[in-house]
């Protein structure tokens, strides 16, 4: 497989995977589910405010946010809960986030590891990965059900690098939440921020919009670099011309 050497002011970085988010990096779902866990709440005459939403909902695993956003309520309670979450994400049609279907084919067919890293539920993944046609370049998927815990623990960016049998220092990480950005950074990937600048503090090189202006440009037989922004190149030589 091709290795993947990031290039930055004048330091030189490799790697050899590329690793994404789901929501909010591969599919535009803020809303879909902040109304899901909003609609939980109101069948117990609750409300969620929009901190609720950013410190327990957005980045976190379904049984974190609920031990504690709903941990007054019986376990049969948290299990409707949890199941109302679970059918409005599975069953909700979500818009991909643009240019990211192509840059995970472009990836895949040059060599690149590419993988998925979420806090979701694996039929969700499974339709995400349809809606992209990826079914065909994903070496390693980690889902809430693979860790003990969750981001922003660094586990879920370990394991998928222990899987693919390389260190955690070797993978490119796209992440749209606080929670995701510390575990990523915390494990010891380079994390590319999408979307929020507020992201930046944490621990992002850099922050991109969307995939629309994200290129991967032939730069020779072996090699090809991958444009993140007019600043920040990825550099993908294949393994044997290292």
């Amino acid at each position: 497989m091709p290795n993947v050497a990031v290039l930055t002011n004048d330091l030189q970085y490799e790697f050899s995977a590329v690793l994404f988010d789901m929501d909010g990096v591969l599919i535009d779902s803020r809303t879909v589910i902040e109304n899901a866990w909003r609609e939980a709440a109101l069948m117990y005459d609750r409300h969620l405010t929009d901190e609720d939403i950013q410190k327990h909902i957005h980045g976190h695993p379904g049984p974190y946010t609920i031990r504690t956003l709903f941990n007054d309520l019986p376990v049969s309670d948290q299990k409707i809960v949890q199941a109302h979450i679970i059918h409005v994400e599975n069953t909700t049609d979500c818009k991909l986030i643009p240019g990211v279907d192509r840059l995970i084919a472009s990836l895949g067919e040059a060599g690149i590891y590419v993988g998925i890293v979420t806090s979701g539920w694996r039929q969700k993944i499974n339709r995400v990965i349809k809606l992209l046609h990826a079914e065909p370049y994903i070496s390693v998927i980690v889902e809430r059900d693979d860790v003990t815990r969750g981001k922003p623990h660094p586990e879920p960016y370990l394991l998928a690098t222990q899987r693919l049998g390389i260190p955690a220092s070797q993978a490119v990480v796209f992440e749209d939440a606080k929670s995701g950005v510390i575990s990523a950074v915390t494990a010891g990937s380079y994390c590319v921020g999408v979307g929020d600048e507020d992201l930046m503090p944490l621990g992002t090189k850099v922050i991109i919009p969307d995939f629309q202006n994200v290129k991967l440009i032939r730069n020779s037989a072996d090699s090809f670099i991958l444009k993140l922004c007019a600043d920040h190149c990825i550099l993908l030589n294949k393994s044997n011309s290292l």
